[in-house]
């Protein structure tokens, strides 16, 4: 008995182990966390790249860095729609409608620094961040 055991734990140590890749890092609606490069829609619209780790960058993102209260307006399973509040530094609404993992249509309106801002972006995940 005791050289079965022995011959069996000699088979399991020649097994290598396999181990499960961590699943990469993931922010709601299952978009992918990283470099994420954002580009207006329409005429002369720009683009920008932008190191996503939070939701909310791509949700306020006229008002980053700012201690923001949102409320959720509607939470289907590719679109997200919050208002937002940040005091003196203004307000906003997000419309955010996922159409993968690693595209986006963001459509945006609200007071910043007491001037308007309305704009439309799309959302297209580079890769990790640098």
């Amino acid at each position: 008995m005791l050289r079965a055991l022995g011959a069996a734990m000699a088979m399991m140590a020649a097994v290598p182990a396999v181990q499960a890749a961590a699943p990469a890092p993931r922010l709601a609606k299952g978009l992918e966390t990283g470099e994420w490069e954002l580009r207006g829609r329409g005429e002369g619209g720009g683009a920008r790249r932008l190191c996503v780790s939070s939701l909310s960058q791509l949700l306020q993102s006229r008002h980053a860095g700012h201690a923001c209260k949102n409320f959720t307006v509607s939470d289907a399973a590719n679109r997200l729609v919050v208002t937002y509040e940040c005091g003196a530094a203004g307000n906003g609404r997000t419309d955010l409608r996922v159409e993968t993992s690693r595209l986006v249509q963001i459509q945006s309106q609200g007071i910043a620094d007491g001037a308007p801002f309305a704009f439309a972006l799309e959302g297209r995940w580079i890769g990790a961040c640098h």
